[in-house]
């Protein structure tokens, strides 16, 4: 089978740009879901019940639902709520923020559990209150300890981002999708997107090791 690497360089920047795409969605998205995971995984260990249970509710509905029907929930069904078509732009981040944020809850669920109680009763017995010692005794010790999860969780979401392509939005897979409609080159198409993902991952997960290194997480 002969490969044609000449169109696999002419497609080079547009799936370049397609992979640069992909990299902002999934930073806006872990970016976002870091602030709603690190709020519902406190919630998730707040003692005020309902605050607990709608928290609960959340993480289980979106681990238990494949983020391409969340995708298409803020995409089609959303605009019969708010009377509007919605943006794909908005709704790609939306729905991988809100994705993220579930599992990130529960990294910092497991993360803030980890470190041991007399943590908090130490804080306290200072005259810290519970929010002062979460913020300056507990969450310091538990982020050096989920700094691996949360680069799990970008690669992950780096690939999964992908699915953001079926409401049309050009990341990198719609990118070789186009390109591919147009030259029917599919094995070459597919094999360089494939490799760029591969170099994202590749790249995180090493900037992801020097973090560890650098916060002796092991």
């Amino acid at each position: 089978m002969d490969i044609n690497f000449s169109l696999i360089w002419d497609a080079l920047p547009l799936l370049l740009a397609g992979a640069g795409i992909t990299i902002e969605i999934t930073a806006l998205s872990v970016g976002f879901g870091l602030l709603i995971g690190m709020t519902v995984g406190i919630a998730r260990l707040a003692s005020i019940k309902p605050v607990r249970y709608f928290a609960n509710c959340y993480v289980d509905f979106i681990r238990g639902t494949p983020l391409l029907v969340q995708i298409f929930l803020v995409y089609f069904a959303l605009p019969g709520i708010i009377g509007h078509r919605v943006d794909p732009y908005f709704a790609a981040i939306s729905a991988c923020s809100i994705n993220s944020g579930a599992y990130i809850a529960e990294i910092f669920r497991a993360g803030i559990q980890s470190i041991d109680n007399g943590q908090m009763e130490a804080g306290r017995s200072l005259g810290m209150s519970w929010a002062q010692t979460m913020r300056y005794v507990i969450m310091p010790q538990a982020f050096k300890r989920i700094i691996p999860p949360l680069g799990n969780e970008f690669i992950a979401m780096l690939k999964d981002s992908s699915l953001v392509s079926v409401i049309g939005f050009e990341e990198l897979t719609r990118r070789g999708q186009l390109i591919i409609a147009r030259t029917y080159a599919s094995f070459e198409i597919w094999m360089a997107v494939a490799v760029i993902y591969l170099i994202m991952t590749f790249t995180v997960a090493r900037l992801v090791g020097m973090l560890e290194r650098r916060y002796d997480t092991k």
